[in-house]
């Protein structure tokens, strides 16, 4: 039997107030004068100085604002590339990502195709890419993507939603702030957390399941039902957002050597035909998977109730049959996904109709 040999962040900075330690740690990392740093910032912060006047910028530097409205396309990368080649006079001396998973997902994807031919489109899979990628750097500013520790880049394509899995696509370091997560609105705070508890949920059930996700997965779970039942205010609350942080870190290595499951491969679907955003899209897939997850969706209701969100209704409500074929092909075509949270024999388990009747209920 071989076993997975997977990559690790090899550096992090955790600590609150920790960004202000960016500079120091980029500067040996200068390759010459005429190799920028490219900073990939969430365009919220455009006219925050709190934040950007913390980034300083030498020679070439530059910071380019991108809007997290929309989950990471393909295109888009290519886009972001070519922009940067026809920009700096050498190869940037490294990329950083400053955001949620969008932005995280894209700085990932963009230090890979700097060093590697073609679209992001073609990297699409497992083990496609064959060059290093550039330095890259990731800093987050919401918590439970995992996107910060993960060996994936998920990326909406012309004809799939899916990620770059490679062992070039982690970060070479990553710096853990959660004073950079205190503005986040609650709604957007509750949807990304909860990507983090169904990634533990989808993990620690699923059959890829070992005693290396399970020792992450269940520190995670632990730490979500702490911060969303037990917290009076956890999202202004200081050690509530630090909490909030190693859950994300732990959910993301929790699925490092297992994999997620049902929600994951169904809001796949939504996101590549409704444009759904990846934390919604898996709040709205997970209310209707009590077959599947039953205590963990008892609990999920049981955070949503608490914390007074109520999910969008009836986003599938107006599709016809040719939309839901979409939706099932990109759901479908996951099948690591579908493996773990069925087993080997998933494809009896899981029909086309069945999915079509889940679907409907969203």
């Amino acid at each position: 039997m071989s076993y997975k040999n997977f990559p690790m962040v090899p550096r992090v900075i955790f600590g609150r107030g920790s960004f202000n330690q960016l500079n120091e740690v980029l500067a040996p990392k200068r390759l010459g004068l005429n190799a920028p740093f490219i900073f990939l910032v969430d365009d919220v912060f455009k006219n925050n100085p709190w934040l950007t006047s913390r980034i300083s910028l030498y020679y070439d530097d530059r910071i380019i604002f991108i809007s997290s409205k929309e989950e990471p396309k393909t295109s888009q990368v290519d886009a972001l590339v070519e922009e940067i080649i026809l920009n700096t006079k050498e190869r940037p001396s490294g990329i950083i990502g400053i955001g949620g998973g969008t932005l995280l997902d894209l700085a990932k994807a963009v230090a890979i195709m700097l060093t590697n031919e073609g679209e992001a489109k073609d990297y699409q899979g497992w083990d496609l890419v064959k060059n290093p990628a550039i330095y890259h750097v990731g800093i987050p500013t919401i918590s439970g993507t995992g996107a910060e520790v993960s060996r994936t880049t998920v990326l909406t394509g012309p004809d799939k939603k899916l990620g770059i899995n490679s062992d070039f696509t982690p970060f070479d370091q990553v710096i853990l702030d959660s004073e950079l997560t205190k503005d986040v609105p609650k709604e957007q705070w509750f949807y990304t957390g909860m990507d983090c508890y169904i990634h533990c949920v989808e993990s620690l059930k699923g059959s890829y399941l070992n005693a290396f996700s399970q020792s992450y997965g269940e520190k995670s779970f632990d730490l979500c039902k702490e911060i969303f039942l037990e917290h009076s205010n956890p999202i202004t609350d200081t050690e509530a957002q630090e909490k909030l942080m190693m859950a994300s870190w732990h959910g993301g290595m929790s699925i490092a050597y297992s994999q997620v499951g049902v929600a994951h491969a169904m809001s796949y679907g939504l996101s590549y035909l409704l444009g759904t955003k990846h934390g919604i899209g898996n709040c709205i897939v997970f209310d209707q998977l009590e077959d599947y997850y039953p205590e963990g969706v008892a609990l999920f209701k049981q955070m949503k109730a608490q914390h007074g969100i109520e999910l969008p209704q009836g986003i599938c409500a107006h599709l016809n049959d040719e939309e839901f074929d979409i939706m099932i092909d990109v759901s479908l075509g996951l099948e690591p996904l579908w493996e773990n949270a069925i087993g080997k024999n998933w494809k009896k388990v899981i029909t086309r109709a069945k999915l079509k009747e889940l679907y409907q209920k969203m």
